[in-house]
C-alpha cells in the first residue's frame, strides 16, 4: 500500500469526505467524526467537484486561527453528472460557465455537442470527461433553459443546477390519485374529536399549504394549548413512492413567487392542508400552561378538526390592536386572540429567561411582476401575530422532543451544538472592535451572554450586522439521532414537529409517534427505526442545506437584477463587511453590493484586530457596521454583483499588501517602517 506523508515526512491516515468547492478553485472537506473541515487547496482538489465523495490526506495540522490543511488523493464517487450554466459560444466550441456556487470548472462543448444553443443561454450539460491533468473537463449539451437575460428562468436554473427535481415521477403520480380528497368515515375511528373547538390557522398571506392550527382556551390557573398538526403520514405510508421521494427532495424549496413542493398539490394544498371548514385528520399535542408560562402537563393525541378561520400574520396583528377592525367578522376568536397573546408573551419571556436567543435581522421581502422581474425589495417585517405562532410551536417541538426523550425511543431530534472555543475567540475579539464584551468561562460560553449581547445592540444602525457575526460564529443546526440539545434556544430537548407538510423530519417522526401511541413500537420496529434514522438525519440535513443554498442564489440574482433599475441612485446603508477586494455596504432595503478598494481616493489600511480601515493620506476611518451613503455604479449579472462608489470617493487603481495582522489596500505603495 502506497503511503503518504505530511510535510513534516509523518505518515498519514487516508480519510474519506465530502468535498464543499468554492468558486475561486478551493474548497473544504467534511468528515463525519470530525467537527471542523478540512481546507483543501486549489491545487489539491485532485478535480473534485462540489459534492464529490473524496479520500485525503492532512498536510498540515490546525494552527490558531487557522484550519487544518489537506490534499486529495482521489475522488471515490462523483456527486455532480449534470450541471446548469450559461453557455460562452466561439467559433468552434465553446464553454459552460456553472451558475452555482461551489462549481468552478468551466465545462468543454465541442461543436458538435452544442445543440447550437446561442452565446449567453442557459443549458444544461451532461459531464462525459471529469479532466484533470490540465485538461479541462468536458461535456455534452442536453437541455437549452432559456436566456440568461430572461428573469422568468431565474429560480428554475438554480434549482436545475442544484439537482432539485421539478416534477413527480408516474408512480408518485398514480398513488396520488388512490388519495381521497377528503376525510373518510372510517378514518375517524379512534381519534379524539375536536371539531368542536375553536380553531384558527395563522400563517403568511399567500400561504397554501396550512399544516398547523390553534385551539386555546383559558382555565383556573393557565391555559390549555392546542398545537394541531396536519396528519400527513396518514397517507403517506412508508416505504412508499410517495415516501422515497419526498424523503429525496427532504423539504420544500420558497422562491420570490415559487414554491418547489416537497409533496404533490393534490396532498400539500388538499387534503393534507388545514383548510378553512373542512375536516382534517391531525396530530394534537395539547398542553396545559400554567400562569408562569410552563407546560406543566400535556397529551399527544390522533385527532380530527375543523378550522373556523384561515387567518394571516396582518390581521390577527391588526385585531390585537383593534378588536372592532373587521365589523365583527371574527368577534367568536376574538377573546382567543387576546389569550394568544398572552400566552404567547409568557412563553417567550420564560424563553428569554433561560437564555434563549431570538436573532431579529431582516429578511428580504421580493416582489416580482408578470416576467419575474423584482418591482420591490424591502425588509420582511415579523410582526406579534408571527411570533405568537413562533412561541407556539416551539413549545410544541420542545414538548414532543421531550416526551420522547423519557419514553427512550429511536428518534430525530434537531440539535445546534455550543460554538467551540476558537469561534468564541474570534468573535470576541471581533466584537471588541464596537466597545463590546463577551463574558466566557474556559472558552464556553452560555447562550444568554449572546442574548444579552443582541440586547445592547438592539435599535442600533450595527444591529443586524453584529447579529449576522454571532450566527456566523454559532455551528449549523442539523438533525440527529442522538439527543445534543438546542443551544441557540437554551433547551435541552427540542425536534421538528410540526411542518411534515414540507419537511420530512416531521414526518419522520409523526410515525415513530403514532406507533407508540398504538403499542406497535416493539422491538421489531425499534430495531428498524435504529438502523434507518441516520441516514435519514444525514439526508434530511444535506437536503435543507441544499434548499438554503438554492434560495440564496435566487435570492441574490433578483436583488441584482433589481439594482439594475437604481444605478446612478444615491443609497444609504451600512458597511456589512470588509474584504482583500473591497468594502461590502448593505443598504436599507436588504440588498448588498461592493465598493471596490480602487474606487477610494487614499491608501488605506486594514486592522484585523481592531477592525479599522484608516485611509493614511487623509485619516478617513471606516469599520463594520458604520452607516455610509453610496451611488451604485453598476451591476454584473453574470455573478449577480451589485458595484457601488462611497459618496465623496472616487479614485485610482488599488494594490493590496498584507503584513501580520494589518492589510493594506490603496492606489499607490507607502513605506511601512512606521507600523506596528
Amino acid at each position: 500500500m502506497k503511503e503518504y506523508q505530511n510535510r513534516n515526512g509523518q505518515q498519514d491516515e487516508k480519510l474519506t469526505g465530502i468535498f464543499r468547492g468554492t468558486a475561486r478553485g478551493f474548497g473544504f472537506v467534511s468528515l463525519a467524526d470530525r467537527k471542523d473541515d478540512i481546507f483543501i487547496g486549489a491545487r489539491d482538489t485532485c478535480g473534485a467537484f462540489d459534492g464529490d465523495e473524496v479520500e485525503i490526506m492532512i498536510t498540515r495540522p490546525g494552527r490558531a486561527g487557522k484550519s487544518q490543511q489537506g490534499r486529495v488523493l482521489r475522488v471515490i464517487k462523483r456527486n455532480t453528472r449534470k450541471l446548469v450554466g450559461v453557455y460562452q459560444k466561439k467559433k468552434d466550441f465553446g464553454f459552460v460557465v456553472p451558475g452555482r456556487q461551489g462549481l468552478c470548472h468551466d465545462i468543454f462543448i465541442s461543436k458538435d455537442h452544442s445543440m447550437k444553443a446561442g452565446d449567453g443561454q442557459v443549458v444544461e450539460c451532461l459531464i462525459t470527461d471529469y479532466g484533470g491533468s490540465g485538461k479541462s473537463p468536458e461535456g455534452r449539451i442536453i437541455d437549452i433553459i432559456g436566456s440568461s437575460k430572461d428573469p422568468a428562468v431565474d429560480g428554475e436554473k438554480v434549482l436545475r443546477a442544484y439537482q432539485i427535481p421539478l416534477s413527480f415521477p408516474p408512480e408518485v403520480d398514480r398513488q396520488i390519485r388512490e388519495i381521497p380528497d377528503h376525510v373518510l368515515e372510517e378514518e375517524l375511528t379512534g381519534r379524539r374529536d375536536l371539531r368542536e373547538l375553536m380553531t384558527v390557522t395563522i400563517d403568511g398571506e399567500d400561504a397554501r399549504d396550512l399544516d398547523d392550527a390553534i385551539t386555546l382556551s383559558r382555565e383556573a390557573d393557565g391555559w390549555l394549548l392546542g398545537v394541531h398538526i396536519a396528519d400527513v403520514s396518514h397517507y403517506v405510508r412508508e416505504g412508499s413512492p410517495l415516501d422515497r421521494e419526498a424523503l429525496e427532495r427532504g423539504t420544500s424549496v420558497y422562491l420570490p413567487g415559487s414554491v418547489v413542493h416537497m409533496l404533490p398539490r393534490r396532498l400539500s394544498n388538499g387534503i393534507c392542508s388545514l383548510n378553512e371548514g373542512e375536516d382534517r385528520l391531525a396530530l394534537s399535542c395539547l398542553m396545559k400552561i400554567d400562569a408562569g408560562g410552563h407546560v406543566v402537563d400535556h397529551e399527544i393525541v390522533e385527532s380530527v378538526i375543523n378550522v373556523n378561520h384561515r387567518m394571516s400574520y396582518p390581521q390577527v396583528s391588526a385585531l390585537l390592536e383593534d378588536a372592532d377592525l373587521y365589523d365583527g367578522v371574527y368577534d367568536d376568536a376574538a377573546d382567543m386572540f387576546r389569550d394568544m397573546d398572552q400566552a404567547a408573551r409568557l412563553l417567550r419571556g420564560l424563553r428569554r429567561r433561560r437564555g434563549g436567543i431570538d436573532f431579529d435581522f431582516p429578511e428580504s421581502s421580493i416582489s416580482l411582476d408578470e416576467k419575474g422581474f423584482p418591482t420591490e425589495i424591502k425588509p420582511y417585517e415579523r410582526n406579534e401575530a408571527a411570533r405568537i405562532i413562533e412561541d407556539f410551536m416551539l413549545a410544541a417541538n420542545e414538548t414532543i422532543a421531550e416526551d420522547c426523550y423519557w419514553q427512550d425511543i429511536p428518534f430525530l431530534y434537531r440539535s445546534h451544538e455550543a460554538p467551540d472555543g476558537e469561534r468564541i475567540r474570534r468573535l470576541g475579539a471581533l466584537l471588541r472592535g464596537f466597545g463590546l464584551y463577551l463574558h466566557t468561562k474556559k472558552e464556553k460560553i452560555h447562550p444568554k451572554e449572546f442574548q444579552q449581547l443582541l440586547g445592547r445592540i438592539e435599535g442600533t444602525p450595527a444591529e443586524a450586522m453584529i447579529s449576522r457575526l454571532v450566527l456566523r460564529s454559532m455551528k449549523r443546526a442539523r438533525y440527529t439521532t442522538e439527543n445534543l440539545g438546542h443551544f441557540g434556544l437554551a433547551v435541552s430537548n427540542y425536534c421538528h414537529f410540526t411542518s411534515p407538510i414540507r419537511r420530512y423530519p416531521d414526518l419522520q417522526i409523526h410515525r415513530i409517534i403514532k406507533e407508540r401511541l398504538h403499542g406497535k413500537l416493539d422491538e421489531e420496529r425499534t430495531q428498524h427505526y435504529r438502523r434507518i434514522l441516520p441516514g435519514v438525519a444525514e439526508q434530511t440535513s444535506r437536503t435543507e442545506r441544499r434548499a438554503d443554498d438554492v434560495e440564496r442564489d435566487v435570492e441574490k440574482i433578483k436583488k441584482a437584477e433589481y439594482m439594475t433599475g437604481q444605478i446612478g441612485t444615491l443609497c444609504s446603508g451600512i458597511i456589512s463587511g470588509i474584504t482583500s477586494r473591497g468594502i461590502y455596504v448593505e443598504l436599507e432595503n436588504t440588498c448588498e453590493g461592493l465598493v471596490k478598494f480602487e474606487s477610494m481616493k487614499d491608501f488605506y489600511v486594514y486592522d484585523e484586530k481592531t477592525l479599522l480601515l484608516t485611509g493614511e493620506s487623509f485619516g478617513k476611518v471606516f469599520y463594520l457596521g458604520q452607516p455610509v451613503s453610496v451611488y451604485v455604479d453598476d451591476v454584473d449579472l453574470q455573478t449577480s454583483t451589485v458595484l457601488f462608489h462611497l459618496k465623496g470617493e472616487l479614485g485610482g487603481a488599488g494594490k493590496r499588501r498584507k503584513k501580520g495582522n494589518v492589510q493594506t489596500y490603496g492606489s499607490k505603495k507607502r513605506p511601512q517602517t512606521h507600523r506596528k
